[in-house]
């Protein structure tokens, strides 16, 4: 989208640019020198800046503008005359001037929500596509963005293989438990997760700060009687929450929780955080939830402590409820993968007959998100 107008408002001190759609955004111009692009102001490899925000003049305004045959903008500062220009596209994607309509809980567009009809076509690949097309990875990582979750099969049934994945997109996020683990029943366990219980939807260690932001499960092994797992988004829990009961949310947003673990003699883990977490602006930006691992509420003041745990009730109620649920037998050679801040994933209990053998690993989004962002750029540069 190509800039048609640019004018010079506010003695200087800022911009109106038009659109060839008609739409109209303004710019201050500290932003803009800021954010200048040219060599002078940000390093033409990597993209960093060069000058502190303390090297632009105070008396900084913006002297002349005009729009170029390409449809981007020239802008020239006083008092030091410096010149820099912006692509068109650039500034639309990064357009400030909006008035915030957002309400708290908000979601970006890009989110998508969802419940147990995702079971009919729960989204997924195979390992030998996501190895051999940088299309497939690239989609495959992008729904785990939009979804929070996805399945891939056909992998190696060995030992460590699930590194192997997480290398295709991050590295793995080494804990207490290694830098992988084995989901089996074991004698005297250090986790519960080491049992044939059932186990209720959670998310894993919100003791920890900060949190592992990726899990993914994979199966090796499976000849057991029950053991399902389930999946369940957070973000539509906390969003039915809210249209049920607003101060019931906020309640849950407002307070923090605490968690804890100590499954060994040296191990001590302790975080404090809200079960809904919410950014400054009231982006929905997390879920916990975790019976196991819960500590005593000593955040919330006594006034609100009845109304915390209804809220903790209900919240509880609807992670349970099947209908928010989508339910899958893990098979050997699949695995999956969620979104540790959004996603809830559970098992039912299974018979002590038989083998059940999953291995575990943690990640985090932003390798993810990154090696997602380079392969789409990739993708571009060969379709143009």
């Amino acid at each position: 989208m190509q800039i048609v107008q640019s004018d010079i408002i506010e003695n200087g001190q800022a911009i109106q640019l038009r659109w060839q759609d008609g739409t109209t955004a303004r710019f201050h111009a500290i932003w803009l020198r800021d954010n200048a692009l040219d060599e002078t102001t940000r390093n033409p490899v990597n993209g960093q800046r060069l000058r502190t925000v303390q090297d632009i003049p105070k008396d900084l305004k913006i002297t002349s503008t005009e729009v170029a045959a390409t449809g981007n903008v020239r802008i020239v500062f006083g008092p030091d005359h410096h010149e820099t220009v912006f692509p068109a596209p650039w500034l639309q994607a990064r357009s400030y001037d909006r008035t915030n309509l957002n309400k708290r809980g908000w979601l970006s567009d890009d989110i998508v929500l969802w419940s147990h009809k995702l079971a009919a076509q729960p989204p997924s690949t195979s390992y030998t596509l996501a190895t051999t097309d940088t299309g497939t990875l690239s989609s495959w990582l992008r729904t785990i963005e939009t979804h929070g979750f996805a399945i891939m099969s056909d992998c190696p049934r060995v030992d460590g293989a699930l590194l192997d994945v997480a290398a295709l997109f991050g590295y793995v996020r080494e804990t207490n438990y290694g830098k992988l683990f084995n989901v089996r029943a074991e004698v005297n366990p250090n986790n519960l997760a080491y049992t044939n219980l059932g186990l209720q939807a959670h998310t894993d260690n919100p003791y920890r700060d900060p949190v592992p932001t990726l899990q993914i499960l994979a199966c090796l092994e499976n000849t057991v009687e029950g053991g399902e797992s389930a999946v369940v988004d957070g973000y539509a829990i906390a969003r039915r929450l809210q249209e049920e009961n607003p101060y019931w949310f906020d309640l849950l947003a407002k307070h923090p929780a605490r968690f804890t673990y100590a499954g060994s003699s040296d191990i001590c883990l302790e975080a404090k955080r809200p079960m809904i977490e919410l950014g400054p602006d009231g982006e929905m930006i997390a879920v916990r939830f975790n019976n196991r691992s819960a500590a005593p509420f000593t955040d919330v003041p006594y006034d609100d402590m009845s109304e915390f745990y209804a809220a903790y009730r209900r919240f509880a109620e609807l992670v349970d409820d099947p209908e928010m649920a989508v339910t899958f037998r893990l098979e050997p050679g699949e695995l999956f993968i969620v979104d540790n801040t959004r996603v809830l994933h559970a098992r039912t209990a299974f018979s002590g007959t038989g083998q059940r053998w999953l291995q575990g690993c943690y990640a985090d989004k932003d390798g993810l998100v990154s090696t997602r962002k380079s392969l789409e750029a990739q993708l571009n540069e060969v379709a143009a």
